[in-house]
């Protein structure tokens, strides 16, 4: 007979102010519940009739967006479990920066699905090994769902047809025009392997007014101020970038001088002019015409550049120094002085224009054909408010990123929810096969896929039912892999996608399902949170009053 020791109910494992919750009821589930809201509320920004969201973050500044990247970066979560999920969509940002919505929502539903075999009576373990199984074989099958590549060598009609969809999920109506600007700008500065594509050498330029008509691309950078001095044009320029300000440097020591006349009071600083004056006119001598400085230009400087007909722009960003310096060739120096011949650079048109009554510098290369020489693009937008070009900048940004991945992996899948709803059929075909408990998580998984094609018909005013039951009797048909979700609803909710050609990058999608299911599974393996007492400290100061009282 065995003895029973009774257990002592106050043990303190902890020091004071942990909380600790553990089991299915207090961490598992309360976990899943927590993802379910952060994904629920992103859910309805998904696709080209996603809803914007009207964010203000903790510095007061308001966003209005359907940018799952933005929403979730402004939203400052705090729940351990949501923050698995918000770090996967940031993985998949930085990865692809695109489809970071769609890893926030499978993930979610992943996550909804398992609760429901969980309060069943399965071990989480047995829900982990199925999703891990029917992952495995969507990204297995996504491979055979590839219908065409992307083009080579690269046309200006092949990257606009494969950036649309993606613009169109953030700028609905206007995405034939935002993919040519996109298009036009990333073949200007293609290099001659197109692998090595970088995404940092596409700028954007948001000038208020005006309409998104009246966008342009500028081969060369664009800045959003006009020249210091009374120069502001220069033609076949030498140009000279400085890391330092353009002024008379002060002395870090503290003086008195005590002036006894007149004359001494005249020649006090001539010394000084003469001094920098000689500075400039070896600059001048050295045959440059365009100098970039870092920081501010002093009134005697910029007196000397005009009188030797030299413009001057203050570029305050070192980051834009650097990416100018790639663009005119030049080498940035931290010293005053004259430019060596392989230190300073060269550019065709140095211009201040007027755009929407805002004055900006262009620095522009006029060359024809590879775009070797120009190593940047600025696409000038144009818009009624700041928050719409805001929108405009990062629906831009994803397109960039589109191209990005597909010179890299040129395969497209059909998109409008067509890839996902083929998945969600062979994965349950897969499940069926399968023997012991996982087959009910492989299953989950194929009606977590669903989500795609159900959210696309939700936020469009469609019966996400009726289309999601249309599309099973389409795919059911040979060659009908192809159907997705019509979001204008022009017949019955489905359309062919090979013929409308909606297309989505097969890398971010495989990128997108591999993320979610990590996340989903991480979320899964947890059955304790041990949160310890957050640290003392002065408090963040709180706004006063509501900040949209009159």
């Amino acid at each position: 007979m065995s003895l029973k020791v009774p257990k002592a109910n106050n043990v303190q494992l902890f020091k004071e102010g942990y909380t600790h919750r553990q089991g299915l009821e207090d961490a598992t589930l309360r976990n899943i519940q927590a993802v379910n809201e952060l994904s629920e509320s992103i859910r309805t920004s998904f696709g080209p009739n996603g809803r914007n969201k009207l964010l203000i973050n903790h510095l007061g500044r308001l966003f209005v967006t359907s940018d799952a990247a933005t929403i979730i970066r402004e939203l400052e979560v705090v729940h351990p479990a949501a923050k698995i999920l918000v770090m996967a969509s940031q993985a998949q940002e930085a990865e692809m920066g695109d489809a970071t919505n769609l890893v926030l929502i499978l993930a979610g539903e992943l996550l909804k699905r398992a609760e429901n075999l969980l309060v069943l009576g399965l071990h989480p373990s047995e829900v982990i090994q199925g999703y891990e199984l029917a992952s495995a074989k969507a990204l297995e099958e996504l491979e055979t769902l590839s219908v065409t590549e992307l083009p080579k060598p690269l046309s200006q009609a092949s990257l606009q047809g494969s950036l649309k969809p993606a613009i169109a999920s953030k700028q609905y109506g206007s995405e034939d025009l935002l993919s040519s600007l996109v298009a036009e700008a990333a073949l200007s500065i293609m290099p001659s392997n197109p692998a090595h594509f970088n995404v940092d050498n596409v700028r954007v330029v948001k000038i208020m007014g005006s309409g998104l008509h009246n966008s342009k691309v500028v081969h060369g950078m664009v800045f959003g101020r006009e020249t210091e001095g009374i120069v502001k044009k220069a033609l076949k320029a030498k140009v000279a970038v400085y890391t330092s300000g353009m002024d008379v440097s002060q002395t870090e020591t503290k003086g008195t001088v005590l002036l006894h006349n007149a004359d001494e009071m005249l020649n006090f600083t001539r010394g000084e002019e003469k001094h920098t004056e000689k500075i400039f006119k070896e600059i001048a001598d050295s045959g440059v015409k365009v100098v970039v400085a870092g920081g501010g230009v002093g009134e005697l400087a910029l007196h000397y550049l005009d009188r030797m007909g030299i413009a001057v722009i203050k570029v305050l960003s070192k980051f834009d120094l650097r990416r100018l310096c790639r663009v005119v060739n030049a080498t940035p120096l931290a010293r005053l002085g004259a430019p060596t011949p392989e230190e300073a650079g060269f550019v065709d048109v140095m211009e201040c224009i007027e755009i929407g009554g805002d004055r900006v510098t262009v620095f522009r290369q006029e060359e024809e054909g590879t775009g070797e020489k120009s190593r940047t693009a600025t696409i000038l937008l144009r818009g009624a408010t700041s928050n719409l070009l805001d929108d405009m900048e990062r629906a831009v940004d994803d397109g960039v990123n589109v191209i990005k991945a597909l010179v890299k992996d040129g395969r497209l899948v059909p998109g409008a929810g067509a890839t996902e709803l083929e998945l969600a059929k062979r994965v349950e075909a897969y499940g069926s096969g399968l023997k012991g408990l996982n087959q009910h998580a492989v299953k989950k998984f194929a009606t977590a896929l669903e989500i795609v094609p159900s959210t696309l018909a939700d936020n469009a005013g469609l019966d996400a039912t009726e289309v999601v039951s249309r599309l099973y009797a389409k795919h059911e048909k040979e060659s009908g892999s192809t159907w997705g979700v019509d979001i204008e609803n022009e017949t019955d909710g489905t359309f062919d996608t090979s013929t409308t050609q909606v297309y989505d990058s097969l890398s971010a999608k495989s990128w997108a399902i591999k993320l979610a299911t990590e996340a989903a599974v991480t979320v899964l393996r947890v059955d304790s949170i041990i949160m310890s007492k957050p640290a003392g400290g002065p408090k963040v100061p709180q706004q006063s009053g509501n900040w949209d009282e009159d």
